[in-house]
C-alpha cells in the first residue's frame, strides 16, 4: 500500500454519528445537527455498523439517508470520515452464507450476534465486503468533504473454522518449507509431538497443542497477518476509485485495570499498512486505585506508542466525554477532566479529539455509553457544555495542528513477538512477569521530567537515539542482536534488564552462555535467573544506598564489563546485580534485577544529567503532578502545561509567552488550576 500523510487545517473535533439509527425521527436528526455547530464540531464518522441500512436485503441498496448526512455536514463545512461498515455484518448474510460466522477455540460455530466475528478467511464474506466497499468508493470516493476512509471498527479476534485452519497451514508451509524445520521450531521431539503431515496442523486451542509454544506463537503472527490482508482487501476498490484519499482504522489501547496493552495484533506490523495511525482512547479517569497523575503517566505512554508505530502525529478516533458503560465501574469525568484529558492527546501529537458517540443510543448494548448528546437531557448537560468549552480551545489552538511532538532523545524496545512468548513462557512467576508494566516503570522517569520518549520496534532505526532501552527483552533474535551491539559501539547508551536473551524467533532456548553479540555489549554471561516469591525481597546496594529487590533477580558472570552494584543478601550476596560495559564509543548498563521506583528514579537522574538530556524549558514546574509536553515545526514551540492533580499549584513562566487560549502575554509566577491546562506559544 502506498503511504500518504493526513493533514487537516484544524484538529479535528466530532465522532462516530449513526443518524441510520434515527431515520423515523427526522426532527432528531435535525436537532443534532444544530447541536454539532453549538459544540463546535467540525468532523463526523459515518457508516460505522450501518450495513443493514445501506443493505437490507442482499443486492438491495440504500444510500439516499447517507447522501442527506454528507449534504448536511457540506452545508455546515463539517468533514465527513466515511466508514466501511464489515465490523458488523447484517442478519441476512449470515443466514445466507453461514460460513462468514467465526468458529470459535471451541470449535462451534458462532450464532448471529455481537459485532467483529467474523470469518477473515471466508471468501464469501471477503467479496461482500468488496461489493458494498465498491459502491462506497463510487458513490463517496470523489465528495469534497470526505477526507478519510474509516476501514472497520476495532480489528480483533482469530476465527477456528476450516477455511482458517487451511490457510494458517499454507501459511506455515510459506514459513518453513519443511515439516522438518517446523518440527525443529517447534521442538517436536518433545512429547513426541513432531508432524508427519501438513494436514495434522490444527491452530492451538483448549483441545489440542496449546502446549506447543512455537505453535502459539505462530498463531499470534498468522492472525495478525490474515487481519491485515483482509484490510489490505478492504481498501483495494477505495484505492482503485480514489487513490487520494487517506485510510485508517482504529486501533485499541489498554482498559485499565483489566489490561494496560491491546495485546491481540501487531500493530507495529499493522501500522505500515494505514495512512495514518488512529486509536480508541478510554482511560477510567478518577479511578480508586490510582492517583490521576499515575494514570496520566500511563495514558501519555499509550499515546507515545501509538504515536510512535509510524513515529508521526495520529489521531483519536474514539474517546467518551464522561464516562462509558463496559469499565468494572462506570465513572464520569469530574469537572475540568475533558479537557485536561483532551489537551494531554493533543500535546503527545494527537491532531483530533473524537468521541464514540455524538447521540446516544436509544436501546441495545452501548445505550448507557457516555455521548455528546444524551437521553437524559439531551443538550442541556455539564458534558454537553464539557465538549462546547473544548471545541472553542480547538478553535483557539488551530495554528498548532501543523505542529509535530518534539523530537525524542529516549527510545524505550517494545516488540509484540515479545510481549506474546514472554506471556506464554512456561516459567518465572505468571503473576508478576509484567513486560508491559515493567515499561510504564522505565517511562515513568522521563515523563515526569517532560522529556519525550519513542517506543520503537525491533526493525526501527536506533541511531537518532541517545538513550535506547530495553527491558525484559525474552525472546530476541540474533539480527536484533547484532544492531545493539553496533548501536553501542557507534557511540550509543543502552540499558538492559533481566531476563533478555533467553530464546530465539522460533521460541527455542538460547545453548551455552547466549548470543555472542549480547555478551559482547552488556560484556557479561547470565548464569541463573532467581524468581522470588511475592513476600520475598533481595537489595541492592549502589549509590552508597540500599534499595529493595523484588520478583526477578539474574545471576551473571562479567567478562568486561564493571560492577556499579551487588546484591545484598541470599547465596549471590556479593555479585553484580547493575553492571556498565564500554564497548567502542558506547556504553550498556545491565539492571539484572527487578527493583521499586526509587532505584530507577536515582538511576536515570544520573543518566538524564551525564547524557545532558535534560531539554531547557522557559517554564518551570514545582510537582511532577505537573506535566510540560511539547510541539513544535521549524518556527514555533507550543507548551502544554498540564495539572494531573485536583490540588491548584503555580508554575514560573522565566520569558514572555503567549497563552494560546486567551492570548495574552504571560510571565512571571502563573497558576494552574486543578485537571487545568496552559497552552503557552513563542
Amino acid at each position: 500500500m502506498d503511504e500518504m500523510s493526513f493533514k487537516n487545517k484544524a484538529f479535528l473535533h466530532g465522532g462516530d454519528y449513526n443518524p441510520d439509527q434515527w431515520l423515523d425521527h427526522p426532527d432528531v436528526i435535525d436537532q443534532d445537527f444544530k447541536a454539532f455547530a453549538n459544540a463546535k464540531l467540525n468532523a463526523v464518522t459515518l457508516g460505522v455498523f450501518a450495513w443493514d441500512r445501506l443493505e437490507p436485503a442482499e443486492g438491495e441498496y440504500h444510500f439516499e439517508w447517507l447522501d442527506e448526512m454528507f449534504d448536511r455536514a457540506a452545508a455546515q463545512k463539517m468533514n465527513v470520515i466515511l466508514a466501511t461498515p464489515s465490523g458488523a455484518r447484517p442478519r441476512w448474510l449470515a443466514a445466507n452464507y453461514p460460513e462468514v460466522l467465526r468458529v470459535g477455540e471451541d470449535g462451534q460455530r458462532n450464532q448471529f450476534g455481537e459485532r467483529h466475528n467474523h470469518c477473515y478467511t471466508s471468501p464469501i464474506y471477503r467479496e461482500k465486503v468488496r461489493q458494498m466497499n465498491q459502491k462506497l468508493a463510487e458513490r463517496y470516493g470523489h465528495r469534497k468533504n470526505l477526507i478519510l476512509w474509516h476501514i472497520s471498527n476495532e480489528y480483533s479476534g482469530a476465527c477456528y473454522c476450516d477455511l482458517c485452519q487451511a490457510a494458517f497451514r499454507k501459511w506455515l508451509q510459506a514459513k518453513y518449507q519443511t515439516l522438518e524445520a517446523l518440527n525443529h521450531a517447534y521442538w517436536g521431539a518433545f512429547w513426541s509431538h513432531e508432524y508427519t503431515d501438513w494436514a495434522q496442523i490444527e491452530a492451538p486451542s483448549p483441545r489440542g497443542d496449546q502446549n506447543v509454544t512455537g505453535l502459539n506463537l505462530d498463531w499470534r503472527r498468522f492472525v495478525t497477518d490474515q487481519t491485515i490482508d483482509f484490510f489490505d482487501a478492504e481498501v483495494a476498490p477505495l484505492r482503485a476509485v480514489n487513490p487520494d484519499i487517506p485510510v485508517t482504522t482504529n486501533f485499541m489501547g489498554g482498559n485499565p485495570p483489566e489490561s494496560d496493552v491491546f495485546d491481540a495484533l501487531d500493530y507495529q506490523k499493522f501500522a505500515q499498512h494505514v495512512d495514518v495511525v488512529s486509536w480508541d482512547s478510554y482511560p477510567n479517569w478518577g479511578n480508586d486505585y490510582e492517583s490521576t497523575e499515575q494514570l496520566a503517566m500511563k495514558t501519555s505512554l499509550m499515546n507515545d506508542t501509538m504515536r510512535s508505530f509510524k513515529h508521526q502525529n495520529y489521531l483519536i478516533m474514539e474517546n467518551t466525554p464522561s464516562k462509558v458503560n463496559w469499565h468494572q465501574f462506570n465513572h464520569a469525568k469530574r469537572p475540568g477532566m475533558h479537557s485536561m484529558a483532551s489537551l494531554q492527546e493533543i500535546a503527545h501529537g494527537a491532531d483530533s479529539v473524537m468521541y464514540f458517540q455524538l447521540h446516544q443510543s436509544r436501546g441495545a448494548s452501548e445505550m448507557f455509553h457516555g455521548a455528546v448528546i444524551s437521553n437524559r437531557g439531551g443538550t442541556q448537560t455539564r458534558t454537553f457544555r464539557d465538549v462546547a468549552q473544548l471545541g472553542t480551545q480547538l478553535n483557539q489552538l488551530k495554528g498548532v495542528v501543523n505542529t509535530h511532538r518534539k523530537v525524542a532523545k529516549v527510545a524505550i524496545v517494545f516488540d509484540y513477538d515479545n510481549m506474546w512468548a514472554l506471556a506464554d513462557a512456561r516459567t518465572y512467576a505468571n503473576a508478576s512477569k509484567d513486560y508491559w508494566k515493567t515499561i510504564q516503570d522505565h517511562y515513568r522517569y522521563f515523563w515526569e521530567h517532560d522529556i519525550p520518549v519513542e517506543l520503537v520496534g525491533v526493525n526501527d532505526d536506533l541511531t537518532p537515539y541517545q538513550l535506547v532501552i530495553d527491558p525484559m527483552h525474552f525472546l530476541m533474535r540474533p539480527e536484533f542482536a547484532a544492531k545493539l551491539k553496533a548501536y553501542v559501539q557507534n557511540g550509543g547508551h543502552l540499558v538492559g534488564t533481566y531476563i533478555s536473551g533467553v530464546v530465539d524467533g522460533d521460541f527455542l532456548a538460547y545453548q551455552g552462555a547466549g548470543m555472542p553479540d549480547l555478551i559482547t555489549t552488556y560484556g557479561l554471561k547470565v548464569t541463573e535467573t532467581d524468581t522470588l516469591y511475592p513476600s520475598q525481597r533481595n537489595s541492592l546496594r549502589i549509590f552508597n544506598q540500599k534499595y529493595a529487590v523484588r520478583d526477578y533477580c539474574d545471576l551473571v558472570q562479567l567478562t568486561t564489563a564493571k560492577a556499579l552494584g551487588t546484591y545484598g543478601e541470599d547465596f549471590y550476596a556479593d555479585t553484580p546485580a547493575v553492571t556498565c560495559n564500554q564497548l567502542g564509543r558506547g556504553q550498556a548498563d545491565y539492571v539484572a534485577c527487578r527493583t521499586d521506583a526509587d532505584f530507577l528514579q536515582k538511576f536515570y537522574h544520573q543518566l538524564v544529567q551525564r547524557l545532558q538530556l535534560q531539554a531547557e524549558l522557559p517554564i518551570q514546574k514545582k510537582t511532577t503532578k505537573v506535566a510540560i509536553q511539547v510541539r513544535e515545526n521549524d518556527t514555533t514551540h507550543v507548551y502544554f502545561v498540564i495539572n494531573y492533580s485536583h490540588e491548584p499549584t503555580l508554575v514560573t513562566v522565566a520569558t514572555p509567552l503567549t497563552n494560546a487560549l486567551t492570548g495574552q502575554t504571560e510571565q512571571g509566577t502563573q497558576a494552574i488550576a486543578g485537571y487545568g491546562v496552559k497552552v503557552y506559544r513563542n
